[in-house]
């Protein structure tokens, strides 16, 4: 029998949201719970609402689901945006020192006051606050107590567990209602509590990634925080630059030199990269590049969500070269989508340009640990005397058939490694020669052929004879399947198809599964339907409707499956 349960916990930055939400998730998930969690949070260090929910079940989840089954208030502000979200028989759980109950069921916790008194902190009321949520639906505390000491350590782990404890008792003895939750743990969870950007860091790890350069914008930091806090283990060098400009010009250097290579930013700090993604275009050097996607132009909203690059990253050029798009969908794709990044930009010599967003990158969700044994390292072809001939006679640029040049790397063999960002010969020396400079372009453009090749196809979702499919890419992908399962519990008939790899694009493959159904809609996270663009450029197909959310807030299920009933069923009427 399906087991779901809804949490929030919202309140003021500084009031530790994130911590009660992070120690909550990481409670079920251990206890054995299928887990999915995201955050909300503004760009201020202090103030602000935010907020923190929280899905568990004994099925796999993928996205967050409403209405609430708990509402925790650390502040009024909390009761006031979000009370309505509490589902009939839900709780809200505040602080009834600094809010006022409305309609429903309310309990109030003397947050603060609880903490000093029991652990002789208040600022442990987070903590009270986490193990009044816990009492409200009979959870083991024991097991909920080693997270708490193992999340915090030592002895403030200790007293962490004491306020968590006061704050179960408190509502255990004072919560008269039914409780709107029953909830114990399932078996000892042996799953990963995991978000995007850890699984994109952990991806590099084990792709061989031995070179990362970055300067911190939100919400592409946290690779580069986790790349650092592994580098001396992994014998990884990772370089905290001036700024964007010198990050992707030290990636490309140092892959010139034979390291695999990696830089991430979010997207004005990509802008400022455009230059060194041409540079690596030219002169044929491999670089992985994440855009951590947040709502622009300029500094936009920097704590929210978009997919509003995908154009500018494939079009982000002068002249024509080749490139990779890849958008994971999920954080077990982040994790893999990052070893073939690696693996296309050796193989093909070119950029390879990852495109994650912030919902993707701090979403947590439980995955069974990776199989490395699947793990394949792909270099490429790089230069031997006896497969390419003696080194003098080595060309860095040399037009083949594939437009893949041997790669030699400087100094590591005899060969006279030249290149140039000017256009040049198969030698490397720049030239003006127009004949030379039409072989260079073809040959760069050759690697697209066997890179389509390699390009996996859309997955698809739903059943095959639809009347109406669904098109998405990259991180809707969770809200997109479960909206799917909603659509056709009446007498719909929906399906999905959904990209990851979106370039080279997969013409033939989408305009097949599209032209199976009567009806097509693109939903995605932007205001001018860039994937239906693409769409329509690549295949000339026209799609039916666009459902476009661009308030920096992630789609969810329900929400997407009432906007195309409305399309649907009422657009066709008017």
């Amino acid at each position: 029998m399906p087991v779901e349960a809804n949490f929030m916990v919202g309140g003021e930055a500084g009031q530790g949201v994130q911590s009660v939400g992070a120690v909550l998730a990481k409670t079920l998930a251990r206890g054995g719970y299928h887990v999915f969690a995201d955050q909300d949070y503004e760009s201020r260090i202090r103030g602000g609402h935010n907020f923190f929910r929280i899905r568990a079940s004994n099925m796999p989840v993928a996205a967050i689901k409403e209405p609430l089954d708990i509402l925790v208030a650390l502040n009024q502000e909390t009761i006031d945006l979000h009370r309505m979200e509490v589902a009939p028989g839900g709780v809200v759980v505040y602080d009834q020192e600094k809010g006022q109950p409305g309609e429903g069921n309310y309990l109030g916790v003397p947050f603060t006051r609880l903490a000093q008194e029991k652990a002789g902190n208040r600022i442990m009321a987070n903590s009270v606050a986490f193990g009044a949520a816990l009492g409200l639906t009979g959870y083991d505390l024991d097991a909920a107590a080693n997270i708490v000491r193992g999340f915090f350590g030592g002895d403030v782990g200790e007293a962490n567990v004491t306020a968590t404890r006061a704050g179960y008792d408190y509502a255990t003895e004072n919560f008269k209602g039914e409780r709107p939750l029953n909830l114990k743990p399932l078996g000892d969870g042996k799953r990963l509590l995991m978000n995007g950007h850890d699984a994109v860091a952990l991806g590099a790890i084990a792709a061989g990634c031995n070179f990362m350069a970055g300067y911190p914008m939100t919400p592409a930091t946290p690779i580069l925080e986790y790349l650092s806090t592994h580098a001396k283990d992994m014998d990884m060098a990772v370089v905290q630059t001036e700024d964007e400009i010198s990050a992707i010009n030290m990636a490309i250097g140092a892959s010139f030199a034979g390291a695999r290579a990696m830089t991430a930013t979010s997207g004005s700090g990509f802008c400022l990269m455009v230059e060194g993604v041409g540079l690596a275009g030219i002169t044929e050097t491999p670089v992985v590049i994440v855009n951590a996607q947040r709502p622009g132009p300029a500094v936009g909203l920097p704590t929210r969500t978009e997919q509003g690059d995908l154009l500018f990253v494939l079009h982000c050029h002068q002249g024509d070269f080749p490139r990779a798009v890849l958008a994971p969908a999920s954080v077990e794709d982040a994790f893999w989508l990052t070893i073939k990044a690696f693996n296309l930009a050796d193989k093909y010599q070119l950029p390879v340009i990852m495109l994650t967003d912030h919902y993707l990158a701090t979403s947590y969700i439980t995955v069974d640990g990776f199989d490395l044994s699947k793990v394949v390292i792909d270099r490429g072809e790089t230069y031997s005397p006896e497969r390419h001939g003696p080194p003098q006679e080595y060309k860095r640029h040399k037009v083949t058939g594939s437009g893949i040049s041997p790669r030699a790397f400087p100094g590591l063999t005899e060969a006279l490694v030249v290149t140039d960002s000017d256009e040049h010969d198969e030698t490397g020396h720049l030239i003006e020669d127009a004949r030379a400079r039409t072989e260079q372009v073809e040959k760069r453009l050759r690697k697209l052929n066997g890179l389509g090749q390699e390009t996996s196809p859309p997955e698809v979702y739903g059943p095959p004879n639809a009347e109406t499919t669904l098109v998405g890419w990259g991180s809707t992908w969770g809200a997109l399947r479960e909206s799917i399962d909603i659509l056709n519990r009446g007498n719909g008939k929906f399906n999905l198809l959904h990209l990851r790899e979106l370039w080279p694009f997969p013409s033939e493959a989408v305009n097949s599964i599209l032209q199976q159904a009567k009806r097509s809609y693109v939903v995605e996270s932007n205001a001018a339907g860039q994937l239906a663009r693409l769409i329509r450029a690549e295949t000339g197909r026209l799609v039916d409707g666009k459902v476009l959310k661009y308030d920096g807030r992630p789609f969810t299920p329900s929400g997407i499956a009432e906007q195309v009933k409305e399309e649907v069923y009422h657009g066709a009427k008017s």
